[in-house]
């Protein structure tokens, strides 16, 4: 494969950075009921993310994803990503999720969080 085909079989816009963390899933659907699952990331860039699932998610469902994120606010208050976003590919237990709309949550002791201003950039 040439360097020109290669590219051209690459779409990525976005560097890909390799986290692996624990992700919790919920597919946002009125129809299905509640369904949820769990997996671990592989690589996660700017406008997506790909994680392992025992669940087979198809392509064009919607998805909302939490990450305990690796760094903490202010060296002291853990932090959690929420993103929004769809399937793009499911392939050997692996999900793409487009990310649509994101934001970085403040974890209590409990589990749940206080939603904060964006960390970076919207997308």
């Amino acid at each position: 494969m040439t360097h020109e085909q290669s590219g051209q079989a690459d779409r990525r816009h976005s560097d890909r950075f390799p986290i692996e963390r624990e992700v919790r899933y919920r597919v946002l659907s009125k129809r299905s009921g509640e369904e949820t699952g769990d997996g671990r990331t592989v690589n996660i860039s700017s406008s997506g993310i790909l994680f392992t699932s025992q669940h087979m998610l198809l392509p064009g469902r919607r998805m909302e994803v939490a990450i305990n994120w690796p760094a903490q606010l202010n060296n002291a208050c853990a932090l959690k990503l929420v993103a929004r976003g769809r399937i793009v590919r499911f392939e050997d237990g692996r999900a793409a999720m487009e990310i649509q709309q994101y934001e970085f949550r403040t974890q209590s002791s409990q589990g749940a969080g206080l939603a904060i201003p964006r960390l970076v950039p919207e997308i």
